[in-house]
């Protein structure tokens, strides 16, 4: 489980070079899907331990924004309508608007995330060129733990979408999507651009939709990560999103103050942090955070278990479209297109 898990991590924050780019502000997997990858940690790891780091250890951990507190919870755990909810809603799509309408975004990749006694550290690179019907993406990722590696790649070359990853000493995984077929569902579904499908498929784009999916934004505040301002934007699960993760919780999620921290199952976020760039509006870096420990815990603070960084961002520069050929053996194929466009429902606009 720790193997296949680790393998499905990756993520994303850094200083950015912005050479042009369109900032335009501003889907429901199935619910396994969603479950998995809308908070990402939960997904990766599933209900496994997360425990803190070494005393004094030097880590990503150490660079968290000491005075945001976590996010409050809202008046409708479920469907937050304040004021400041909107706001925060309204810079989030606006962050993923712009990557999704730049005419090309690359970044280099961190992450770091303990699971159990154990710490997993990756690095990684994210490109993708091209608007709408000519948009490619290509996303690769190597996490290491101990003596295990765990690769992942994704490749979308216009006519189909691959994933390629090995865990450990498993045997590698291929699959593949059919681009055209995807397009076709979001038409049916009537999408609001059905040209564009890698929110739909995989790299940066599915990873950030999928948080926005499952989780509600509640406040954005100023903040700073390492000089550059940015807003923080905290969010909590939506109702929808958590009773299909964890379906006992149904009658919790109901009561005006939702889901308490020490009631989620450990190894499962409590709750999502961005922080996007203020004036360039690129998600510079993603925490989760959870009450780590064995069940039944007392009711104690969120703390923080897991972080993606995105850096040296360049977006609207020249791109190596040799970068998004992506040719694999056959051998060990799996073509999960029509599961994949049976179970495709729209993301939340």
């Amino acid at each position: 489980m720790f193997r296949r898990s680790a393998a499905r991590f990756f993520g994303k924050t850094s200083k950015v070079t912005v050479i042009a780019a369109n900032r335009t502000p501003g889907s429901l997997p199935s619910p396994p899907r969603l479950a998995a990858a809308a908070a990402l940690a939960a997904a990766i790891v599933g209900p496994s331990a997360w425990a803190a780091p070494p005393p004094g250890a030097q880590s990503v951990y150490s660079r968290r924004l000491a005075h945001v507190p976590p996010p409050a919870p809202p008046s409708d755990a479920g469907a937050p309508t304040t004021e400041h909810a909107a706001r925060a809603e309204r810079i989030l799509a606006s962050s993923l608007a712009m990557i999704a309408q730049a005419d090309s975004f690359e970044a280099g990749i961190r992450q770091k995330v303990r699971v159990g006694d154990r710490v997993l550290v990756g690095t990684g690179r994210y490109l993708q060129s091209g608007r709408g019907e000519d948009q490619r993406y290509r996303f690769e990722s190597t996490l290491t733990c101990d003596t295990q590696t765990f690769e992942l790649v994704e490749v979308c070359d216009g006519l189909f979408a691959w994933t390629y990853r090995h865990s450990g000493s498993d045997a590698p995984q291929l699959e593949r999507r059919d681009v055209r077929s995807v397009r076709g569902k979001l038409a049916e579904l009537k999408a609001a651009d059905p040209l564009t499908t890698a929110p739909y498929l995989g790299g940066l784009q599915r990873s950030l939709g999928l948080l926005r999916h499952g989780f509600r934004f509640v406040t954005a505040e100023p903040g700073d990560v390492q000089g550059t301002p940015v807003w923080v934007v905290d969010g909590r699960w939506t109702a929808d999103a958590l009773i299909s993760l964890l379906p006992d919780l149904a009658a919790a999620t109901r009561r005006p103050e939702g889901v308490g921290p020490e009631e989620l199952p450990e190894g499962v976020p409590w709750s999502v942090r961005f922080f996007i760039g203020r004036t360039d509006l690129v998600p510079y870096r993603v925490e989760w955070l959870a009450i780590p420990g064995k069940r039944p815990v007392a009711t104690a603070t969120p703390e923080l278990i897991a972080v993606l960084e995105l850096m040296d961002v360049r977006i609207g520069g020249p791109v190596d479209t040799a970068a998004f050929v992506y040719k694999p053996a056959a051998e060990g194929l799996i073509d999960l297109t029509e599961d994949h466009v049976k179970s495709l429902r729209l993301m939340r606009q």
